[in-house]
């Protein structure tokens, strides 16, 4: 295990690595990280509201995350709920099933 605490090093990596969610005035809150499993549970919210593509943008978020912050075994990616809740198209599958979005890579 790292030094830095796994939710730590969760946040910097967010930060530094897509700060194009907080530039669009939309935001990130981690609502759960287990050390010893290496399970964590993001929410997006904010202005991710009404963008087509925030469910591509959370499915690619869930993938890099796991495959460079290391000692997360698995990550979940949610939309926020309460007053910071987003309401983000509900569009994943119907979009993992187009070709246009087969190499889809957002640019964080």
């Amino acid at each position: 295990m790292s030094a830095q605490s796994l939710e730590r090093r969760t946040r910097n990596y967010l930060s530094n690595n897509v700060p194009q969610i907080q530039e669009h005035g939309g935001h990130f809150e981690i609502e759960d990280v287990d050390d010893e499993t290496g399970e964590v549970t993001i929410a997006i919210g904010g202005a991710c509201s009404g963008c087509g593509i925030a469910p591509m943008t959370m499915k690619a978020i869930k993938q890099r995350i796991a495959a460079e912050v290391d000692d997360i075994s698995e990550v979940t990616v949610r939309q926020a709920s309460g007053p910071r809740a987003a309401v983000m198209p509900s569009k994943t599958d119907e979009m993992d099933q187009m070709e246009e979005y087969e190499d889809y890579n957002p640019p964080f």
